[in-house]
């Protein structure tokens, strides 16, 4: 670990940390490009900043890759992040692996094509042993969505006689989240300025601190998130408390 690492270890980090990945469309008009040259940066600029919160000791990460709603987003665009998500799943079986990085996909995944789900679970399986930082890849994720999918499980049960409705509270419907297992996220960091949650870990973040920069996400580096970290450690979660 190099001097930077050990000092930005040396904060109190988030054990979970999440990053709506946002701005990817505004980098390319700026520079006169198609939105698929935005998401390819983007891309490059997730694997980045993924190794290096791995190397300060951040335990889990989340990033926000494609919602429920990008679906809505022109053909020729989600044809282009559908061949990014392709092109990073293949790299990761065959270079990724080398870093100790659990990789697990967050959302409603039959919605893809058969070969990408295949590589999707993949890339689970092998990277299963890794006993480093976890990393969640939300795609065709939706806050509400994945509330609906932890209250429709339920509703099996209940209908099935193994759960009864007083039996239902804040433990039951986080065990039924994608997230289920992991502790709820500490700091959601939204590059671009946009000051919105985004039908993103709606359930997860009801104490989360937010930090919003006036980044887009292609430009966001290293040094960005040691500033997002530094005001985080700043803040004083009182979880409702006085």
């Amino acid at each position: 670990m190099g001097k930077k690492q050990e000092e930005q270890a040396a904060l109190p980090l988030p054990r979970h940390l999440g990053i709506i990945m946002d701005g990817n469309g505004r980098w390319a008009k700026k520079r006169g490009l198609p939105r698929s040259a935005g998401h390819k940066a983007g891309a490059n600029n997730f694997r980045a900043i993924t190794r290096y919160c791995s190397s300060i000791g951040i335990e889990f990460l989340t990033v926000y890759a494609f919602s429920t709603e990008n679906w809505k987003r022109p053909a020729d665009e989600v044809g282009a992040l559908m061949k990014l998500f392709k092109q990073y799943l293949e790299e990761a079986l065959r270079d990724f692996m080398e870093e100790n990085i659990r990789v697990r996909f967050l959302g409603d995944l039959s919605a893809f094509t058969p070969d990408l789900q295949e590589l999707i679970a993949r890339v689970e399986r092998e990277s299963a042993p890794k006993t480093g930082m976890v990393l969640n890849i939300a795609m065709n994720y939706g806050g509400r969505a994945e509330i609906v999918h932890a209250v429709r499980g339920l509703a099996e049960e209940i209908s099935a006689g193994r759960l009864s409705p007083a039996e239902i509270g804040e433990a039951e419907i986080a065990s039924r989240l994608y997230t289920a297992g992991q502790p709820d996220p500490d700091l959601i960091i939204r590059p671009s300025g946009e000051h919105r949650v985004s039908n993103f870990l709606l359930w997860q973040s009801a104490y989360a601190e937010y930090v919003v920069m006036d980044i887009l996400w292609p430009d966001f580096k290293p040094a960005d998130l040691d500033r997002a970290l530094r005001d985080y450690s700043n803040r004083n979660r009182r979880f409702g408390g006085v």
